[in-house]
């Protein structure tokens, strides 16, 4: 199970597979497309969003800010999933 979740509604928490470290493959992928000015969180109906920071190695867990608040309701299911 990854632990997905909002922090705020701006900010959201995603983790990679248990096994992707900093240095793999996909790990090197995610990084360098958040780091691009292409950059988008992986989950395509929050919208755009920008890289803030990684933490984790592995499993690598980025924080993206979304371009625009989730809406409460799924802010709060989000921030639910950690509770």
């Amino acid at each position: 199970m990854y632990r997905d979740y909002a922090l705020s509604p701006d900010l959201f928490h995603w983790e990679s597979q248990s096994t992707t470290s900093v240095a793999s493959p996909a790990g090197q992928r995610y990084l360098r497309r958040a780091r691009s000015d292409l950059g988008t969180a992986p989950y395509i109906f929050l919208g755009p969003a920008d890289y803030v920071s990684h933490t984790g190695d592995p499993p690598v867990a980025i924080t993206w800010r979304l371009h625009r608040p989730m809406p409460t309701e799924v802010y709060l299911a989000a921030r639910a999933a950690v509770a």
